[in-house]
């Protein structure tokens, strides 16, 4: 049995997986497994990498789960203590793996353990230094487009990208697999809010670097596909990580905070995606009511929501 499991997703991702596939022979953490979930691809992304990179598993889903399906079948396949996630359209430096692992024993307990994402085409900039959630109902990449000299430190986040992040097996036991409802989108941000309200911790570990092209799958930053399915996720996730005493206190700051939103869509031409993805998340959140998080002590709901007020004040100076 191995270590670690990468998990790397791919739907009609071909063109990546040579870069993607590649940097990991070139890791100096050797205790490791890949298994490659394609999630329904056409391709010929399957056959692919089973003719050149036999020593990867290659586990085929018959349709595309999405990115949460795509993430669960492997980390139920997998025997490993620890699992990495990780985007089919990235590239990671050769201690990307070791810096990682080392981080979780460092570091015993924690529930996830971020990499610095460096953007591709442009490599001194960061991509995501780590995700954060405000009270105004908005998720935010820390960093995102600012020189990577600035975020060095490891750090606390509040919830670990999966695009490129450890997670310990034991726990995601705890907190239950990624919500398979979402398909794509804010999934990683739900579980890491998940783990936040049993008491774990996500961080951000920079000596763990990758480079990640960004929207390898669904295309361009804003999409039909990804304004519907992410105001859709952050509206379930809501329901399902706030009790309904903290939805009524946010509900100003969060009904200011969607009304911008639909505003910003609005005049990229989505707005009326924005507002479908709204009413379907409130109906996906009436489907799903035996996921909302029960049993959490009042006072991890208390310093949650001290968090969103500062993560506020993070973004309005970032």
């Amino acid at each position: 049995m191995c270590e670690v499991s990468v998990i790397i997703p791919n739907f009609n991702g071909k063109q990546y997986l040579k870069n993607c596939l590649d940097a990991m022979k070139r890791q100096v953490y050797r205790d490791f497994e890949v298994i490659l979930v394609d999630n329904g691809s056409e391709d010929g992304s399957a056959d692919y990498v089973r003719e050149h990179y036999p020593e990867v598993y290659v586990l085929t889903l018959q349709e595309n789960k999405g990115f949460c399906g795509g993430v669960n079948a492997g980390i139920k396949a997998s025997k490993s203590p620890y699992v990495v996630l990780l985007n089919n359209d990235t590239i990671a430096e050769k201690y990307f793996l070791k810096s990682l692992v080392s981080f979780m024993k460092e570091h015993p307990g924690i529930f996830s353990c971020q990499a610095k994402m460096l953007k591709l085409q442009d490599r001194d900039k960061i991509d995501d230094a780590g995700n954060y959630y405000c009270a105004l109902g908005w998720a935010f990449a820390d960093g995102k487009g600012k020189p990577e000299t600035r975020y060095n430190r490891d750090k606390k986040i509040f919830s670990a990208c999966a695009g490129a992040a450890i997670y310990d097996k034991r726990l995601l036991e705890r907190t239950g697999l990624f919500d398979e409802a979402h398909f794509a989108y804010l999934e990683d941000l739900d579980i890491g809010y998940r783990a936040r309200l049993l008491g774990y911790e996500n961080w951000f570990c920079p000596k763990a670097r990758v480079y990640h092209v960004g929207s390898g799958t669904s295309g361009s930053r804003y999409n039909l596909f990804k304004v519907r399915y992410s105001s859709r996720n952050n509206i379930y996730m809501i329901y399902k990580n706030m009790p309904l005493f903290q939805i009524i206190w946010n509900f100003p700051l969060l009904f200011l905070g969607f009304s911008c939103k639909a505003l910003f869509f609005a005049r990229k031409g989505f707005g009326r995606e924005y507002l479908a993805g709204v009413k379907n998340g409130i109906s996906l959140s009436r489907e799903n009511k035996d996921k909302k998080v029960s049993g959490i002590k009042l006072g991890r709901y208390i310093a949650i929501q001290w968090e969103l007020y500062k993560n506020f004040i993070r973004f309005l100076r970032k």
